[in-house]
Order: structure tokens, then sequence, then C-alpha cells
């Protein structure tokens, strides 16, 4: 399996599990502190979202390495989950723009496509002197 799908699968998971602990703390949680005057709710999704936040930034820089990706938009993704409902976005983003990515081994690390002559991997140097 490619290291870039076993990022991305990671990412998307991460995404929706921040997404949806962020969604709860900001609609659910908050208000029950300000409007009912009951705390218990926003410690305990606040800690948990932290967590998965944490979690979801290092798949984000993971799947940010796989790919190659400019500081700016590694910065950008990991931004995401710490706005309710934007991580859902990005990860649909994301999850497009990493499917429609050439495959690996057709790249060089510089990012340009490999081509070779016909023949090429036939051909042996001289090595005599």
């Amino acid at each position: 399996m490619d290291s870039r799908k076993i990022a991305l699968n990671a990412y998307r998971v991460m995404a929706y599990i921040t997404g949806t602990g962020l969604v709860v703390l900001v609609c659910i949680a908050m208000p029950i502190k300000y409007l009912g005057g009951n705390n218990q709710p926003v410690a305990i999704v606040g800690a948990l979202h932290g967590f998965f936040y944490m979690a979801y930034v290092v798949c984000s820089l993971v799947l940010a390495e796989r790919c190659r990706w400019r500081p700016v938009r590694a910065l950008l993704v990991a931004l995401a989950g710490t706005i309710p409902f934007v991580s859902f976005y990005a990860e649909r983003k994301v999850t497009k723009l990493v499917r429609e990515m050439p495959p690996p081994s057709s790249r060089r690390p510089g990012g340009r496509s490999v081509r070779r002559p016909e023949g090429a991997a036939d051909q042996q140097p001289d090595l005599r002197a």
C-alpha cells in the first residue's frame, strides 16, 4: 500500500474526529457552561479535542511531508482543525488533491516526472578502462 494512501486515511479519520469534537465543544459544551453554569462538559470535551487536535496536526504534517506540500498549505490544513466545520471542508479538498496526484513511483525527489529513453534499463555502462 502506498505511504501517501496510509497517511491520507489517517488524516481523514483525525479530521472527522477533530471536527466533530470541536463542533460538540462549541455548539453543546460551551452553551452548557455559559447558559447552565456547568463547567464539566467543557473540561471533558475540551481536553479530548485538544488531544485529538494534536494527533490531527501530526497526521496532517505527515501527509504534507509525503505529498511534498509547501509549508503554507501544510499550515492551513493544520489550522483547519481550530475552526468549527472547516476541518470537514479541508478534508474533502485535501482528499481530492491527494487522489489527483500522480503515483509516487513516477516522480523524482525534485518533483519532476521520470522519463527514460527506450531500452535504457537494458543498457549497462562500459566500466572497462
